[in-house]
């Protein structure tokens, strides 16, 4: 197996469950952009055949961390692009953001199976990304928590006879604040998910409720319904991952901790079933679980992300751009939290080119749409 971004979140829980069971598996390699300590660790205890630094000026640091061991070392982009092609049979993509799309790409046509963690390939790139793995015979296995719930209840056998899938959403830190209140919020509010542990960026896309709107653009590729058959419900307890409704009135639904190996462990596993030290799953503890229909007037993002989802074409590419740019403004409080949405959609709303057919086609969008947000976020700076 090869991990990209395995000192990320998504990495660091998938090599506790490999560090769990050694014996079943073989480490090809272990990619990072900057971290060095930590990718040097994770080598170290895994026995990777090689660990690969994303910005190359770190080569030296790595090789320096790794003296003595027999780690083979490379670093820059298309050393994690080499990476992705080591002939895995199973790799975890799990590179944050537009700079995994090409290493997601060489690992698809690589064949194999792909344990898809980066939203953007799909949100991007969907229809290039299927088409590719449909030529090469790659299986795709979701790792979000809730398209992998949807993949262990749906039918896909007969498609016919699903009638809606949604997806649930904690509702973030400000899911009982009203307007006023979020336009005061802070990063450090924002990223202090009430359920789940997950980096900066991912946790104020949860804030806003972006997070669960690009993962509507996501199931639509992976599964794939007709957009309005896809819908989203706040269940704060964060218990229900996903349900899958049928024609008969049947609705499947996965249920499980708010804990990140679960998921990941069914991909690991998969067509079997792994032990995991996740907590089990009490509900006479839970109590009860709740369910609320998403205010988009105070989570515009979500509407913005069903616009794009009907109209298809670059829009999707346009709006995760336009979005990871404001995000960054907000985390360096450059902007108010309110107006991660407003750039996003002013960015659409300036921004129309053709539909992309080919992977270098998505990256000029996305370079050209984080180019217009980035001047419209800057009329937004505090």
């Amino acid at each position: 197996m090869t991990i990209l971004g395995a000192t990320g979140s998504v990495g660091q829980s998938t090599l506790d469950l490999i560090e769990r069971n050694r014996e079943h598996y073989e480490v090809l390699a272990l990619t990072a952009f900057r971290d060095v300590a930590g990718l040097a660790a994770a080598a170290k205890r895994v026995d990777a055949r090689a660990a690969v630094i994303g910005d190359e000026n770190l080569l030296g640091d790595l090789k320096e961390a790794l003296a003595g061991t027999e780690i083979e070392i490379a670093a820059g982009r298309e050393a994690v692009i080499d990476a992705a092609r080591s002939g895995a049979d199973w790799t975890m993509a799990a590179i944050v953001g537009c700079a995994g799309l090409k290493p997601v790409m060489a690992a698809i046509e690589g064949g194999g199976t792909i344990a898809l963690a980066n939203k953007e390939a799909l949100v991007s790139a969907g229809n290039i990304m299927m088409q590719a793995a449909c030529s090469s015979g790659t299986r795709l296995l979701p790792v979000d928590s809730e398209h992998n719930a949807i993949f262990q209840c749906l039918d896909r056998d007969r498609p016919e006879a699903v009638r809606r899938i949604t997806l649930t959403a904690s509702g973030g830190p400000f899911r009982t604040w009203t307007l006023d209140q979020m336009r005061k919020a802070s990063p450090a509010q924002a990223v202090a998910h009430p359920n789940w542990s997950m980096g900066a960026k991912i946790s104020v896309d949860s804030a806003t409720l972006m997070n669960k709107g690009l993962e509507l653009i996501e199931a639509f590729h992976l599964f794939p319904p007709q957009p309005d058959a896809l819908g989203v419900v706040i269940h704060p307890q964060s218990v229900i991952h996903s349900l899958v409704e049928y024609v008969d009135g049947s609705v499947l639904a996965q249920l499980g901790a708010p804990d990140m190996r679960i998921p990941i462990a069914h991909t690991l596993a998969w067509p079997e079933r792994m032990e995991t030290p996740c907590q089990r799953l009490d509900l006479v503890a839970i109590g009860k679980l709740d369910f609320e229909e998403p205010d988009l007037e105070r989570f515009p993002a979500l509407a913005l992300a069903k616009s794009v989802l009907g109209e298809g074409g670059a829009g999707p590419a346009i709006l995760n751009a336009a979005n990871e740019i404001a995000v960054a403004s907000f985390l360096d409080n450059r902007i108010g939290f309110l107006d991660i949405a407003t750039i996003a959609g002013k960015t659409l709303e300036s921004f129309a080119p053709a539909a992309p057919f080919t992977l270098d086609e998505v990256l000029e969008i996305d370079a050209e749409a984080r180019s217009v947000a980035g001047a419209i976020a800057r009329k937004y700076e505090i």
